[in-house]
């Protein structure tokens, strides 16, 4: 009993000592990007459950500033890929080029692309082709890329943010339901309110910006998405995530709104999803366990993606923030 006793005050300490720096690096984030406190804690709580984020709002919200933040904030080497139609997938990954030794020798050398870094901006991912969009699925989910058959790892921790604009739409490709399914959360990212815009206004018009500093490095952060995956969960959680997830699929019973309203639902790795993010969300509070106010918090930003509505949804007027809204006060 006494080790362990020992064990849960080690994990304790842990948790609290954890969840102080992630809340001093929201507050340096917080510092850089005026007004977007749920966005950045969103975007924490995804990394810490080292998953990836799709960020969408319109141009100028800060998107492109956020992951130059987080990148700096967590000491993590950080690249941008800008998508337009003509990338190709070996702009993202790499390729082999053809090597001359003084000898007269060839040999082809993999030149290692932009995937290969800690932080991945994928810009505007939506106007590449879908080709060049799954380039970055087997790196998303299984952290390393196949080269003419061999195998290159990519640096730990892998995360991708990427973004899109919700309004223009000409020219761009819908991302397939396989990839948008490899985001952890999809934050929505709103305009900030008038008090912020005010700050941000004085903050970057008119002398230096400031500039974040390193919180932690990447080795503290994976040892923090580690102790994640120990945070116990309630089963009341357990069971409202579940629940949630479940009456969100048409067909399983969850009432006549959700199978007229919805045509496909989410799958087994929303749960998964929004078992790590509630716990995620813990830590970064420095709390001990989650509770059912982080199931609802993260319900719309773990399942939104992962739904779509339905011609007749659509053609009265639905939207699936509300619905998910009427799904996840059900589960609670």
């Amino acid at each position: 009993m006494t080790s362990l006793n020992q064990t849960d005050d080690t994990i304790v300490a842990r948790v609290e000592a954890a969840g102080d720096t992630m809340r001093r690096a929201k507050d340096a984030a917080a510092a850089v990007i005026f007004g977007q406190d749920t966005v950045i804690e969103q975007t924490l709580v995804t990394l810490l459950a080292g998953g990836h984020a799709l960020l969408i709002g319109v141009p100028g919200l800060g998107k492109t500033k956020l992951v130059e933040t987080l990148g700096s904030i967590l000491g993590a080497d950080c690249k941008r890929i800008q998508f337009t139609p003509d990338l190709m997938p070996s702009d993202i990954v790499g390729s082999e080029v053809l090597d001359e030794s003084p000898g007269g020798g060839r040999s082809f050398r993999f030149v290692k692309g932009p995937v290969f870094t800690q932080l991945l901006m994928a810009d505007e991912i939506n106007r590449a082709s879908p080709k060049t969009q799954s380039a970055l699925l087997q790196a998303m989910q299984e952290h390393h890329v196949t080269v003419a058959g061999v195998r290159y790892d990519v640096p730990a921790p892998f995360h991708v943010l990427a973004t899109q604009n919700p309004l223009e739409q000409e020219g761009t490709y819908p991302l397939p339901e396989a990839q948008l399914d490899r985001f952890l959360l999809q934050v929505d990212i709103t305009y900030p309110d008038q008090l912020a815009e005010r700050r941000m206004l004085y903050a970057t018009t008119g002398g230096e910006e400031a500039k974040p500093k390193a919180m932690l490095g990447p080795s503290e952060l994976m040892t923090f998405q580690r102790l994640v995956r120990q945070i116990p969960m309630g089963e009341k959680v357990v069971e409202a995530i579940l629940h949630l997830v479940r009456s969100a699929r048409p067909g399983e019973g969850a009432g006549k709104d959700v199978d007229k309203f919805v045509a496909w639902g989410p799958g087994p790795r929303a749960s998964q999803a929004l078992s790590l993010a509630v716990r995620a969300r813990a830590l970064l509070d420095g709390r001990l366990a989650p509770s059912l106010d982080d199931v609802l918090a993260l319900a719309e930003p773990a399942l939104k993606h992962r739904m779509a509505l339905s011609y007749t949804a659509r053609a009265e007027g639905v939207t699936l923030p509300d619905l998910i809204a009427h799904l996840a006060a059900g589960a609670g």
